[in-house]
């Protein structure tokens, strides 16, 4: 954008004048513009940053995602490094959450159909790779000692930790309370009484990992040294808050896995991990795997924890029980209250198929999209009920709600959907295949074309890219009652066999059992001021 030159303050004006379009405007194209070139020329870095994170929350908060929210936080992050290198390491780790903040704000990358951390992982990524900051806060604080060898006079004590989401974990943990060679404790950081006013504060933490010495440090140390000092294995459920709070202790001999499900790799919370604290880092996919290597790249440097993937812990037998009359040209969405769903799509595939048979139906299972959760979530759910309506008025489709009883519903389905932009490890699909429901798989659009994804992840037949494609393998694997029924068969005994518990299980013994397979990096000493 060609551009007079134009002192400071008349720029800061127009940048002020475009905050307030892009607060007012659908599609405020002269202001972003004129943004850009702000946030180019005007030279104090404070300004520049409070011009454009003003602006850029203006979008957010209507639900759209900024043009120039790279830009925008690489300025925050600028000031956080300035006052990182005159020695405010406090105002340094509050300045580097607000940009992490907005940088991982959920309207970029959660309620929407894209994510710039996805198509462009490395540009989106490069000014925290930069930051002065962030690098203090990457730095491996490591450990006083190695992992110890796994106990062979006792019970191997286990502590599996999760901060307030233990979705995942009891097939986990009634395999190990079950175990006479495990001892089992489980710490809820959100809800215990110690950890729970600590394990908290993007700021703090952050303070905390650059080295800044406070009580908060030190109350840290004491709520989290017994945990450490009892416990011969750490398993961290979700890489989230928890992650980046215990990793803020040295873990003693303690080892340390983490196990990363989906949208950790889209939020600041790896971030903030000390990676080096980490003995082995667990994926659920191998998509998940390299979304997150390309958006950490300190995951394949010297020193980085083991990773592995191992899939979801599932009982998956349960789910075998005779389909409803009706199951053969009913279609099945587990799971509807997420924009990443995307269950615009399965309407579309059941549009398709409904001009060549109205016998079929779709059943949605499962709590739907709350309006109160965002504009960009609310704006995919209005268009999304609009398009609803029609289909339900006319008993083409069923809304089930939410269930306790997920295998129940399935019996009222034959065929199972998997619509999503993105899974990590899809597990309605995977518990409809178990059922005997024929799986019908987007090729999840954040990892199509990619080395792995839905194609890699289940068999080729499954995986289809359009809701034509869709329409047309439903069409021919129903065909008769008796090719349903057969692939049916065949996907239960496929899911069971590779997914289900008795298959995973062994897996999770060996992975938590066997000695620490890496060397770990020596803690680092810090001195501050502060």
């Amino acid at each position: 954008m060609q551009t007079p030159r134009l002192s400071e303050e008349r720029l800061v004006g127009l940048a002020r004048w475009a905050t307030g379009r892009m607060a007012r405007v659908e599609k405020p194209v002269l202001a972003e513009r004129v943004l850009g070139v702000a946030g180019h020329r005007i030279r104090d870095p404070r300004t520049r940053a409070d011009v454009l994170t003003e602006a850029a929350e203006a979008r957010l908060r209507l639900g759209h995602l900024p043009r120039h929210l790279t830009q925008a936080y690489a300025a925050e992050l600028e000031c956080a490094d300035g006052h990182h290198k005159a020695g405010r390491r406090k105002a340094a780790a509050a300045s580097a959450a607000k940009a992490l903040i907005l940088a991982f704000h959920r309207v970029a990358h959660l309620d929407g159909l894209t994510s710039p951390l996805v198509t462009e992982p490395a540009r989106f990524t490069a000014p925290l790779r930069r930051s002065r900051v962030l690098r203090a806060l990457r730095a491996p604080r490591g450990r006083e000692a190695p992992a110890a060898a796994p106990p062979t006079d006792r019970p191997m004590r286990l502590l599996v930790v999760h901060s307030a989401n233990d979705n995942f974990l009891p097939v986990i943990l009634n395999h190990y309370r079950e175990h006479p060679g495990v001892d089992v404790r489980v710490l809820n950081t959100a809800a215990d009484p110690v950890t729970a006013p600590l394990a908290k504060g993007l700021g703090r933490m952050i303070a905390c990992g650059i080295g800044v010495r406070s009580a908060y440090a030190e109350q840290t140390e004491q709520a989290l040294r017994p945990h450490f000092d009892w416990a011969d294995v750490v398993l961290v459920d979700w890489c989230t808050t928890a992650a980046a709070f215990l990793t803020l202790v040295d873990p003693g001999t303690a080892r340390v896995v983490v196990r990363l499900h989906s949208f950790e790799t889209l939020s600041y919370w790896p971030h903030l991990v000390d990676f080096s604290r980490v003995d082995d880092l667990v994926f659920v996919s191998e998509h998940l795997r390299d979304l997150a290597v390309a958006t950490l790249p300190r995951l394949l440097e010297p020193g980085a924890p083991v990773t592995h993937v191992i899939d979801n812990a599932v009982d998956l037998t349960r789910f075998s029980q005779p389909k409803e009359p009706g199951a053969r040209f009913t279609l099945g969405l587990v799971g509807v209250g997420q924009v990443a769903k995307d269950p615009r799509w399965a309407l579309e595939v059941l549009r398709v198929l409904r001009r060549q048979d109205e016998r079929y139906r779709l059943r949605l299972i499962g709590e739907p999209m709350d309006p109160a959760a965002g504009p960009a979530l609310d704006r995919y759910r209005t268009a999304f009920a609009a398009e609803l309506e029609p289909l339900v008025a006319a008993g083409a489709v069923h809304l089930s709600g939410h269930t306790d009883d997920v295998s129940a519903e399935l019996t009222e389905v034959g065929l199972v959907l998997s619509t999503s932009v993105r899974e990590s490890w899809h597990l309605g699909l995977v518990e409809g295949a178990a059922s005997g429901a024929v799986p019908v798989v987007r090729d999840w659009p954040f990892f199509a074309g990619r080395p792995h994804g839905a194609r890699s992840m289940f068999p080729g037949a499954w995986v289809v890219s359009t809701p034509a494609e869709a329409a047309a393998r439903i069409l021919a694997v129903n065909e008769t009652e008796d090719s349903w029924l057969k692939a049916g068969h065949e996907a239960s005994e496929q899911a069971v066999s590779a997914w289900d518990w008795s298959t995973v299980g062994p897996r999770f013994d060996a992975l938590l059992s066997a000695p620490s397979s890496r060397a770990p990096a020596r803690r680092a000493v810090r001195t501050n001021a502060e």
